[in-house]
């Protein structure tokens, strides 16, 4: 029976954990950015509330590098001109 109960406590502690657990700023950023993508304004706005913008823009910015590398590697091409095709901008 001690078991069970404290099983139970546990389960119950670590949804309250799980609930009460701050988020941090890559994981506002990869929500944020996602929102973005997807056009959800309510998740734009939760995400925003997460974190400072200070924070939130130093995480976006971090993504956003992290892509163009990721995607500069698979293209084999320079990341200058993989986030100049992404922006739609003339090659340099």
């Amino acid at each position: 029976m001690f078991d069970k109960l404290r099983k139970l406590w546990h389960t119950n502690e670590a949804v309250r954990s799980k609930e009460e657990r701050p988020h941090n700023l890559f994981e506002a950023a990869a929500v944020y950015v996602a929102a973005c993508a997807e056009d959800d304004q309510d998740r734009q706005d939760e995400a925003t509330g997460w974190v400072s913008p200070e924070a939130l823009s130093f995480g976006v910015s971090e993504l956003a590098c992290r892509a163009v590398i990721t995607l500069a590697r698979e293209r084999d091409e320079s990341p200058s001109d993989v986030a100049r095709t992404l922006l739609g901008l003339p090659a340099a």
